[in-house]
């Protein structure tokens, strides 16, 4: 299963994108503030300026135009030989202009009166520059030190609150499926940092393991009791059925009472078998071996004999070629035994044929076939379709369908009404018979 981002990687890539969201917007903020000030505030004061110096030219016409520190100001009378002014500004129109850096940079306004005189007055601007910094960037710098500090505070706090709900995850991903530990989620077992919802989740999680470790007690339980008790009367029965088999005196009647129990006591035993290999979820309880396929089916077919007694069926057993299987041979007994009996069941006259090739076995009937409609349905558990006389639970097909599912060895049917079915298995993993 691929790796998912845990708690605290979410945690930490929320708070990084969180520094960094805060870092680009008060950055942003700061530029938008430098922009205001070169644009707004000191335009406002360039334009302040100038108008103060034209009021003071009105009442005094030789009034000295302003020269400051951070601001120089040129004043042209009209027709004036403009190379007086500064070889940057001398071909600058009245209004604003923003001088490149290696002009100087200044922030230049020119502006011109009723009389025709034209003001120059330039603002320094490294000193715009010198303001931005110290009153945009070193509170930025501050603030974002204290906006990452208390970041990593709290994403230190968030670890701490998230660190028991970690921890039961990788207690809980520990667990063996078919074999869960409730006792690492004991009360004794848990640190002290599990508390709140935590707590309440662990000591759920325990009892529900606990009860699963009950359950799964239970199942091994009654599977070892049931596959000795239901067997051992079965046992009786057959053994009593075959002595009674050879006494001669029965009468025809008897006779065929005694071949139905003896049946019926067959089915029970495969159907006792293929119920406890399904009650055990991935452990069958039986082991696996290296078998010679040939011989399994060679000993199903000779079973398969004994159902058709009185029936004009013929059982027929072709061995194309064999092939090895490792896994436990009752298993594939089991599935055979189920396909023979529905063929056998299902087939009044003809033959039943089961054909080995390598990785594939066939068990093809002359009986009564299905339609398609029959055929989809055919794998449901206790279904079955109406022909009368016909006798059977329909359960069967499902039990080798989910042996099937759980081996990895698919089945197939192909059938025809009228004509016969034909049941297939296959074997991905076959080995060949040397």
């Amino acid at each position: 299963m691929p790796h998912r981002k845990g708690l605290r990687r979410k945690i930490w890539t929320a708070f990084i994108l969180q520094a960094a969201a805060i870092s680009f917007a008060a950055v942003l903020g700061v530029y938008g503030a430098s922009a205001v000030l070169k644009h707004v505030l000191i335009q406002q004061a360039l334009q302040e300026e100038a108008a103060h110096y034209w009021q003071r030219m009105q009442a005094d016409p030789g009034a000295d135009v302003p020269d400051t520190y951070n601001m120089t100001g040129y004043l042209l009378p009209a027709g004036a030989d403009a190379t007086r002014l500064p070889a940057t500004i001398r071909g600058l129109a009245p209004g604003f202009h923003a001088l490149p850096r290696a002009q100087g940079g200044s922030l230049v306004l020119v502006d011109e009166d009723r009389h025709g005189h034209r003001l120059y007055l330039l603002f320094k601007q490294e000193q715009v520059d010198s303001l931005a910094f110290w009153f945009g960037m070193a509170p930025l710098a501050i603030v974002l030190v204290v906006i990452y500090v208390i970041a990593w505070t709290t994403y230190r706090a968030s670890r701490r609150a998230v660190s028991p709900v970690i921890w039961l995850a990788s207690q809980v991903q520990r667990w063996d499926p078919k074999q869960p530990e409730p006792a690492l989620l004991s009360p004794e077992n848990l640190p002290t940092d599990v508390e709140g919802e935590t707590l309440v989740l662990a000591q759920s999680l325990h009892e529900f393991a606990s009860r699963i470790e009950n359950f799964v007690q239970r199942e091994r339980d009654f599977t070892r009791d049931a596959s000795h008790e239901l067997r051992t009367p079965l046992t009786v029965i057959r053994v009593a059925g075959d002595m009674m088999a050879g006494d001669d005196s029965l009468s025809p009647m008897a006779r065929k009472s005694l071949g139905r129990i003896q049946g019926a006591g067959r089915d029970m035993e495969a159907l006792i078998e293929a119920f406890l290999i399904l009650a055990r979820e991935g452990d069958t309880g039986l082991p696996d071996v290296d078998f010679d396929v040939a011989e399994v089916v060679q000993e199903e077919v000779e079973k398969a004999r004994l159902l058709l007694a009185g029936k004009p069926v013929e059982v027929i057993c072709r061995i194309e070629r064999g092939f090895h299987l490792h896994a436990p041979a009752r298993v594939l007994s089991v599935m055979l035994s189920n396909l023979l009996r529905n063929a056998c069941n299902y087939t009044d006259a003809g033959s039943v044929t089961v054909t080995v090739r390598h990785g594939e076995i066939s068990v093809a009937d002359t009986g009564v076939g299905m339609d398609e409609a029959v055929l989809a349905r055919v794998f449901e558990p206790f279904y079955r379709a109406a022909n009368p006389g016909k006798e059977g639970q329909g359960i069967g097909l499902s039990i080798v369908q989910r042996l099937s599912h759980r081996y990895g060895w698919p089945v197939r049917l192909e059938s025809r009404p009228g004509e016969g079915t034909t049941a297939i298995l296959s074997f991905p993993h076959a080995t060949a018979t040397e």
